[in-house]
């Protein structure tokens, strides 16, 4: 399992950094729409694995109104766009709602367990802000500099890659404390920790490395940590609705990893919030 695990990352990685630096901004946004789509597909069996067709065909539609609404040349016109912000800020919302359910959890599933409606809202405000994330970060001074979004991008998923790496080494040397045991029973605090501290160490290194104005490198760091630790939040939250559902792994698309939301469920919820956070702490 292993083995194949690595293989199938080695794959992975090539085809995710090329379509970040390589794809001009329309292909890009392709690109994102099928990830979307394959995570929305998979949502659609945390809700009823009968109908997770007509749950992705559900969250295509959301997606092409919206997509038709904001044409991608448009998205940072004249600062970022405000239906592209009051959708980052709903997916924002929605992550603080789902801390309750997760620390309550399995009672609080007795909101939503038998609401297959109230579900696929959840899948609406989780997939829906990552996907417009994708593309804010992808775009930010796109004529400029094509690439500078590409590497912003790459920056917060380093972000979250670095805290899962380190929240591995440190559960497993250092893990007694149990995160959330009922939802993840093998997360735990000093994980988490551990975690944290890799994250903000590759934000430290990379904002001085660029030499960033103070306010600016503060907004950074703080969004940093917030993203880091929603990137957790994002995690429980499938591992949640996973357990509701009776699934080991969202899917199987991915050897050896599942499906792709259990590659961008920590995504999901970071990117988001760090545009939010950031964009936030600029304006204080």
């Amino acid at each position: 399992m292993l083995k194949l695990r690595i293989i199938t990352a080695l794959c992975l990685i090539p085809v995710v950094l090329g379509a970040i630096f390589l794809l001009p901004l329309p292909f890009f946004a392709l690109f994102a729409t099928a990830v979307y789509l394959l995570a929305g597909r998979e949502w659609g069996r945390f809700i009823d694995t009968g109908k997770s067709n007509a749950v992705m065909v559900f969250l295509a539609l959301v997606l092409v109104a919206l997509m038709a609404s904001v044409p991608i040349d448009q998205i940072w016109a004249d600062g970022l766009h405000g239906w592209i912000s009051m959708v980052l800020n709903a997916g924002a919302v929605w992550w603080l709602c789902a801390v309750p359910l997760v620390l309550g959890y399995p009672a609080s599933a007795a909101l939503w367990q038998s609401r297959p409606w109230l579900k696929a809202l959840f899948a609406l405000l989780s997939l829906v802000p990552f996907f417009w994330s994708l593309l804010v970060l992808r775009s930010f001074h796109y004529e400029q500099d094509p690439y500078y979004g590409a590497w912003l991008l790459l920056f917060v998923m380093a972000l979250v890659w670095a805290a899962d790496t380190g929240a591995y080494f440190a559960g497993k040397t250092l893990g007694k404390h149990k995160l959330c045991p009922r939802v993840s029973p093998g997360k735990t605090m000093e994980g988490m920790v551990g975690g944290l501290i890799a994250a903000c160490l590759l934000a430290l290194i990379v904002t001085f490395a660029v030499e960033l104005p103070v306010a600016q490198r503060n907004a950074v760091l703080l969004a940093s940590v917030v993203a880091v630790l929603a990137s957790v939040l994002g995690d429980l939250v499938e591992s949640m609705f996973k357990r509701e559902a009776g699934l080991k792994d969202s899917g199987n698309i991915l050897p050896g990893h599942g499906g792709m939301m259990d590659r961008i469920d920590s995504l999901t919820a970071a990117l988001p919030i760090f545009i939010v956070v950031y964009q936030l702490a600029g304006q204080s």
